[in-house]
């Protein structure tokens, strides 16, 4: 037998009208269309209770204790990598026998969600330090200053290693069908190398890297691009120029190319990728392409400088103009990891 449907409270209200205005239970019944029982019922309890409410039901007692509960939250936190399955059978080994979906409830009401977990670059004392110093020494800096640095890095883009993930709506037994797979290739089908710029006004130059990358293709890529791109984007004249403390770019080729160029380069910590806003911009050059979905190397390459060129300056306005945001968050979190 299926649970009855709860009286609203309207008409709980107008069951108790008719009884005070004279009118029999039988009769509430039939004008209403309500059983005759539960308007007895209804107007027992307003008569006894003066109200109308309901009556308050504890409802099915809880699995779990909250001794229990508390276990699953702290076991959890001390380890955020622990599985419902884990905590299952932790359960299990203690005699409580409970479903994957009531623990991952118990994590729920506690605002403990699943989530995927960010990749960032492991941090020692030394690179902690370092971070703490930048963000002293550029914590006070004005947004002038920001938006007069010229950004760059590297990245890769694998032509097919985007589609790692993807998820299809089909039928049972449908599986392999053409539409209802992913190409697969030897090492992603194969991937290119870019180094890029940007400042607060726009996108910069955009190079494809031949090869690996060495000190000498740095050297060629400053000097074809750098003053390029610092007068297209109409840098003032203080501009400073952010590149991060990998070994081709601190060896003395690098070094004296900067110095014969007169360029001021802005003293960066190892390890803080996180601290380079530039990230942002290959994450949305990334998401563009991909949904371009290129089918080679060379088309792979034109959508990028497609794309590329398409970056608003307002969009790149917004990852400097909250710089000074990031910083105090190296300050907050102890120089650890930041969420840009």
């Amino acid at each position: 037998m299926g649970k009855s449907k709860e009286i609203s409270q309207d008409l709980r209200k107008q069951i108790v009208d008719l009884h005070k205005s004279g009118s029999s239970l039988g009769a509430i019944s039939k004008c209403l269309k309500v059983p005759r029982s539960s308007v007895q019922t209804i107007v027992f309890k307003y008569k006894h209770n003066v109200t109308t409410q309901p009556s308050y039901r504890s409802g099915r007692r809880h699995v779990l204790s909250v001794i229990d509960e508390c276990t699953l939250v702290r076991k959890v936190q001390i380890n955020p990598r622990t599985t419902a399955k884990d905590l299952v059978k932790m359960l299990e080994e203690t005699g409580t026998k409970v479903s994957i979906s009531t623990v991952k409830r118990v994590l729920y009401r506690h605002n403990l969600k699943g989530r995927s977990a960010r990749k960032k670059p492991p941090l020692q004392n030394r690179h902690k330090k370092a971070r703490q110093r930048f963000a002293t020494a550029h914590g006070d800096k004005d947004h002038t200053f920001w938006r007069n640095v010229l950004w760059s890095d590297e990245t890769k883009l694998e032509l097919f290693g985007h589609n790692d993930h993807c998820y299809v709506w089909r039928k049972k037994g449908d599986a392999c069908k053409l539409k209802n797979t992913i190409p697969t290739m030897k090492h992603g089908g194969g991937s290119i190398m870019l180094w890029g710029c940007f400042a607060a006004g726009g996108t910069g130059a955009l190079h494809k890297i031949d090869g690996f990358m060495r000190k000498e293709n740095d050297v060629n890529i400053l000097k074809q691009h750098l003053k390029t791109s610092v007068r297209k984007l109409k840098l003032g004249r203080k501009w400073v120029f952010q590149m991060d403390n990998d070994p081709k770019h601190t060896s003395k080729v690098v070094a004296k190319c900067l110095k014969d160029n007169k360029v001021k380069v802005l003293e960066w910590p190892s390890q803080s990728s996180d601290l380079n806003p530039i990230e942002n911009l290959w994450a949305e050059l990334k998401k563009r392409v991909r949904a371009r979905r290129p089918t080679n190397l060379t088309q792979l390459h034109q959508l990028c400088q497609e794309e590329w060129a398409k970056i608003h300056p307002t969009y790149c306005g917004k990852l400097v103009e909250g710089y000074p945001t990031c910083l105090t968050q190296v300050k907050q979190f102890k120089s650890n990891a930041t969420k840009y």
